[in-house]
């Protein structure tokens, strides 16, 4: 069991929740442990049931998904959240993503891509499907840093394509041997040098200038 994928459910939806569950409850490397029904009841059993990865929803009664992502942070919580919703806004988009989500997708995705999702995202990976990075790139100025790239060191251009895999900065440090202070200074310098404002830009940056692995 140790190789199994723990999942939490968080849909303000019982058919929605139902319905994920049928379908993750046959997949062999993945059991759900729970279930809420809104943000704060979501942040709770995360804390109780300590899943590897939470699907959440963004608009629910109460406390939404994307106030749970950020309280989900302020503890400190290690799992990991995909974002499961039928809002596709700018507005909806970027602040999940800001807040700590680790990839978006749309209600509507296929089963399978699901559940590949969740695999994916388990293993480290940032994920957004297409549409999805194509609204963030358009928001947060997909252009900025354009033509800075070549300013890069190549261990600074290294650094980049391991954020963009969505890599923390101590799995950063282990791949490349390195202490996470210094990792840290790459990715301060990253930034500085493609005048962009955090990872989750420097990680479209990357993709969309073919600097990932």
């Amino acid at each position: 069991m140790a190789d199994v994928i723990k999942v939490l459910l968080v849909d303000d939806h019982q058919v929605v929740r139902r319905g994920l569950r049928t379908f993750l409850e046959v997949q062999d490397d993945i059991e759900v442990v729970g279930e809420a029904a809104d943000g704060a009841e979501g942040v709770a059993r995360a804390e109780e049931l300590k899943p590897d990865i939470v699907l959440m929803d963004v608009k629910m009664p109460g406390m939404d998904g994307i106030e749970a992502l950020r309280k989900l942070r302020e503890l400190d919580n290690p799992a990991r959240v995909l974002i499961v919703t039928s809002f596709t806004e700018q507005r909806t988009v970027v602040p999940a993503l800001r807040a700590g989500a680790a990839g978006y997708v749309y209600k509507d995705v296929d089963p399978d891509a699901l559940a590949g999702a969740i695999r994916s995202v388990h293993a480290g990976h940032i994920l957004l499907q297409s549409e999805v990075a194509g609204v963030l790139l358009s928001q947060e100025g997909a252009n900025s840093g354009q033509g800075r790239g070549g300013s890069l060191t190549e261990r600074e251009r290294e650094v980049l394509g391991l954020i963009a895999d969505g890599r923390s900065n101590r799995e950063i440090a282990r791949a490349l041997v390195l202490s996470e202070k210094t990792v840290k200074t790459h990715v301060s310098n990253i930034l500085m040098k493609l005048d962009l404002a955090d990872r989750t830009q420097a990680a479209l940056w990357s993709v969309r200038h073919g600097m990932t692995g």
